[in-house]
């Protein structure tokens, strides 16, 4: 790295300001843990009532676009440096080729705005090292180490106050594959990596950091990333900078601080992430940064579909674009975002400002709420054209969102409120129904029942967790999981249609080194034991069988699984219990 004589000078004393700070502020109170619930509610309402918000990964690694001397590299695109074990002088020469003359800050701004989002994060430097807008604490960055000599950061802050988007940054703050010192995942491969992570800290991290949220106006989130090798104390020097922004929202990726908000990554959650914020983040295709021959675009329909899912469990979307190296978002994001963007000028009331649905799972699709206003987001029209909702609640009227005067059929009945869909739904994607509480939403727990051929699957989903540290995780399949204290159980309330003989089994999964639980499953005041055995990982599930029960008569019953040992560092992770009938 070579830096000019002012350049010095000034760096010197960024970094002599940044340890004044660090030492002269206090923590922010999300750090300080002195902040009220009312305090928090009010820093991050804005955050909760946007829903849907834009990540934009850019960088220098949109030169190559995946490709490193003429081969295709695995993986995602901003990782190319590392994937490919480039050189740092090797991928630093890129900086001569990058001149994203076709960026147009209010273009991305606008385009956000017309997809229905309410904040923009983007990468301002990534684990390259290379920073995205103009930096004195080192030369290695867009405005100096590139033809194109502007700051899109800054660019982009003043598009985003322009049109009332708001404005986050993605920052790296541990790994950083350019400057010595920074930390790499799975290790340096360039003796020019080499160096003291302390003084990395010191000399590019905090003074950034500090530009960051001194240089560029009001700056709503900051998103830290992997905290690989980083310490508290390296982390304790970062903190303190936050105070220059009040308000401002952080992430859980610091590492040694939980930040405001969990971020479960190209995933959503089964059932959200309990009592805290969270944002589910997500490619379009399969990368952040932009490869040129990644085309495994999601259908905008499944973009809209995610986007509801989420807000049907309290959270975020964060949906990504990885522009190319001239600065231009790729077509196919584009009309999937304005795509999303018709669904949401439609039907935005259903989404912005709710909270999560009162219900574990509706067959037909998902529901948001706003105090005692329902919204039915409608995928599947069941074959009879009616939406039963597991509600004792008094129903004062529903109607479709597209069609506020045309009242749709109500009936009450034990087992619930059943509304009456017309023949054709409007929207094949997602059609949303008002219904109008008399006061809040009362529901019925329904009891799991046998499906055909008899089977009782009593899956994860369904299973109430009692205790404070097991909780549902995975997709897909969700699991029972960090399942660490062994006071801790699941039970479920279950329906028996037809008796009779069934074989009792369970899929667990359980990593190498934690086996040895013993558990009880009780199913209608008898149990059986199982001792849990390793499988591959947590991940890798295997069906065990415990015995047999006989369930002589119908009715309700209640199945529960307990620990009864637990040697190592979790009793196990469970998917499902199912009962099968056995043949005479």
């Amino acid at each position: 790295m070579r830096c000019t004589r002012h350049r010095m000078m000034r760096w010197s004393l960024l970094a002599f300001g940044a340890l004044l700070l660090s030492a002269a502020l206090p923590l922010p109170a999300q750090e300080a843990e002195t902040e009220t619930q009312e305090q928090r509610d009010a820093r991050m309402a804005w955050w909760r009532e946007a829903r849907f918000g834009m990540f934009i990964h850019w960088g220098l690694y949109a030169v190559p676009a995946g490709t490193w001397e003429g081969k295709q590299i695995g993986g995602i695109g901003e990782w190319i440096m590392h994937h490919a074990k480039i050189p740092v002088a090797d991928y630093a020469a890129l900086t001569r080729e990058f001149n994203p003359v076709k960026f147009d800050a209010d273009e991305w701004v606008s385009l956000a705005k017309a997809a229905g989002m309410k904040y923009i994060i983007i990468t301002s430097k990534h684990h390259d090292g290379f920073a995205m807008f103009d930096s004195d604490a080192t030369d290695y960055n867009i405005h100096d180490a590139t033809p194109f000599k502007r700051d899109p950061l800054k660019e982009l802050a003043a598009a985003c106050e322009r049109r009332g988007i708001r404005l986050g940054f993605y920052y790296s703050q541990a790994q950083d594959w350019h400057h010595p010192g920074g930390a790499a995942a799975g290790g340096h491969w360039d003796p020019a990596q080499d160096g003291d992570m302390d003084a990395y800290v010191r000399d590019i991290a905090v003074p950034q950091v500090r530009e960051l949220l001194t240089n560029y106006g009001k700056i709503a989130v900051l998103w830290w990333d992997t905290p690989v090798d980083m310490t508290r104390e390296q982390a304790d020097t970062l903190v303190p900078l936050l105070a220059l922004q009040p308000g401002i929202i952080t992430n859980n990726r610091l590492g040694v601080y939980p930040g405001d908000t969990d971020t479960p990554e190209q995933f959503i959650p089964a059932t959200g992430m309990g009592d805290r914020d969270w944002e589910t983040c997500m490619t379009i295709n399969d990368t952040w940064g932009y490869k040129s021959y990644d085309s495994n675009w999601k259908p905008a329909a499944t973009l809209v579909r995610n986007l509801i899912d989420i807000a049907s469990k309290g959270g975020n979307y964060l949906l990504n674009v990885g522009p190319t190296a001239e600065g231009v978002i790729p077509e196919p994001s584009v009309e999937r975002l304005k795509a999303v963007g018709e669904w949401m000028a439609v039907n935005g009331e259903a989404i912005y400002a709710t909270t999560a649905s009162p219900f574990r799972q509706l067959g037909f699709g998902r529901c948001t709420r706003k105090g005692d206003t329902l919204y039915l987001h409608v995928f599947d029209r069941p074959e009879d054209g009616r939406l039963v909702l597991p509600l004792s609640s008094k129903v004062a009227g529903a109607h479709l969102l597209v069609a506020p005067d045309q009242a749709l059929a109500v009936e009450n009945s034990e087992q619930g409120v059943t509304i009456a869909l017309p023949e054709t739904l409007p929207d094949p994607v997602a059609t949303v129904v008002v219904v109008q509480l008399d006061g809040e939403p009362e529901v019925i727990l329904v009891p799991v029942r046998q499906g055909e051929g008899g089977a009782l699957k009593l899956s994860a989903v369904d299973a109430e967790i009692v205790g404070g540290g097991a909780r549902l995780e995975g997709e897909g399949e969700p699991n029972v999981g960090y399942w660490t204290n062994a006071s801790d159980y699941v039970t479920w309330n279950a329906e028996i249609q037809r008796p009779g003989v069934f074989e009792i089994t369970a899929a667990i999964a359980c990593e190498p080194g934690s086996e040895g639980s013993v558990y009880a499953v009780g199913i209608a005041e008898q149990s059986w034991w199982g001792k849990v055995e390793s499988t591959k990982s947590w991940k890798d599930y295997t069906t065990v069988t415990l015995g047999t029960v006989h369930i002589a008569q119908a009715g309700k019953i209640t199945v529960t699984v307990k620990p009864v040992r637990k040697p190592g560092m979790a009793v196990m992770n469970l998917r499902s219990v199912t009962l099968t009938p056995v043949e005479p």
